[in-house]
């Protein structure tokens, strides 16, 4: 497979609109990820974003983010998602461990993500990886509509 992983730190207007294409392949809900949004997360010191490339052309990405609490560094993979008509092919396994190094190479100390239950694949994937699941209530506020 030529894969390559990278994190782009300048804006390129061909990754911008792979992101954009990628996230309406993540979720159904209408996001508005604008140019700015973009250079925003690049510019980030507590984001790391992910892109896989496969033959050239960007397939996948994750985002990492970081933060540092009184029980230890922590981070969350967030917006893992592979092209559909790539999916099954061990890309996603290729992102997330990737996102396991980085995070071990930043010295962090716990992992977090969150899966829809639907997912069956990605959960299973993650639990391959060695995620456990957390038995929590998750909960959340939108500010920002």
């Amino acid at each position: 497979m030529d894969t390559t992983i990278f994190s782009p730190t300048i804006y390129d207007e061909a990754h911008y609109h792979a992101v954009c294409g990628l996230m309406g392949q993540l979720t159904t809900r209408d996001i508005v990820f604008n140019p700015e949004d973009y250079l925003e997360l690049l510019a980030s010191p507590c984001s790391k974003l992910f892109f896989l490339l496969y033959e050239g052309r960007v397939t996948g990405m994750l985002t990492v983010g970081m933060y540092v609490s009184p029980t230890g560094s922590k981070a969350w993979i967030e917006d893992v998602v592979v092209d559909e008509a790539l999916r099954g092919s061990g890309f996603g396994r290729l992102l997330v461990e990737h996102a396991i190094d980085f995070c071990k190479g930043e010295g962090i100390d716990t992992i977090y993500l969150t899966s829809n239950p639907k997912r069956i694949a990605a959960n299973g994937l993650y639990q391959s990886v060695g995620f456990v699941r957390k038995e929590t209530n998750m909960y959340k506020q939108e500010l920002k509509k």
